[in-house]
């Protein structure tokens, strides 16, 4: 996964309060998986990011949980509320990825912290995150696109903002995210 990192560029943001989120969501995410599906053999891997354990950082789990049931040969989910893919086991994860699906485009989700004013927004952009960066850990980034939610706002106590976010937020995110990925999926693969 390491060689088919791609650079970052600038993530296009949708806000949940817009009217029109559900369709900019899922025509942005389109376009990046009909741009970028035919380069990884058509083969799709999504990394939900996060832990139960803290609201604001809960939103990749609860992705995962709500895409369990997508059944699709060539799309593979890692990370939900049952088992989680966080810092203590993204490496192992990651080369498992590696491992079992080496030329798959990997689209890795996770909650992150913003400005106030990007606080509601969903950012989809190619290239990797890097995990944990708001909460001072080192770990290694991840991804060839990605799809964050802004769940709150980043400030120098970033672990108690995650620990104290709104559910309705993480919640809404995640229903707009998953909504969107399955109508995205179908559409490509032709369900």
């Amino acid at each position: 996964m390491d060689s088919t990192l791609q650079k970052r560029t600038k993530p296009r943001y949708i806000s949940i309060d817009d009217p029109n989120h559900f369709v900019t969501f899922c025509d942005t995410l389109y376009n990046h998986l009909v741009n970028l599906l035919p380069r990884h053999n058509h083969e799709l891997v999504i990394i939900c990011i996060g832990t139960d354990r803290a609201t604001g950082d809960s939103l990749g789990p609860l992705i995962g949980y709500k895409l369990l049931d997508l059944d699709f040969d060539s799309v593979h989910v890692y990370g939900n509320l049952d088992t989680p893919v966080h810092a203590k086991n993204l490496e192992e994860i990651t080369q498992q990825v590696q491992f079992c699906h080496p030329n798959a485009l990997v689209i890795a989700i996770d909650a992150c912290l913003g400005t106030m004013q990007n606080v509601g927004s969903i950012a989809i952009g190619e290239g990797a995150i890097r995990p944990g960066a708001g909460v001072q850990k080192d770990l290694q980034p991840i991804g060839n696109l990605h799809i964050t939610g802004i769940v709150n706002f980043s400030s120098f106590m970033n672990m108690v903002v995650l620990q104290n976010t709104r559910l309705s937020i993480v919640m809404r995110m995640a229903d707009i995210i998953s909504g969107g990925i399955r109508h995205c999926i179908g559409q490509y693969y032709g369900e």
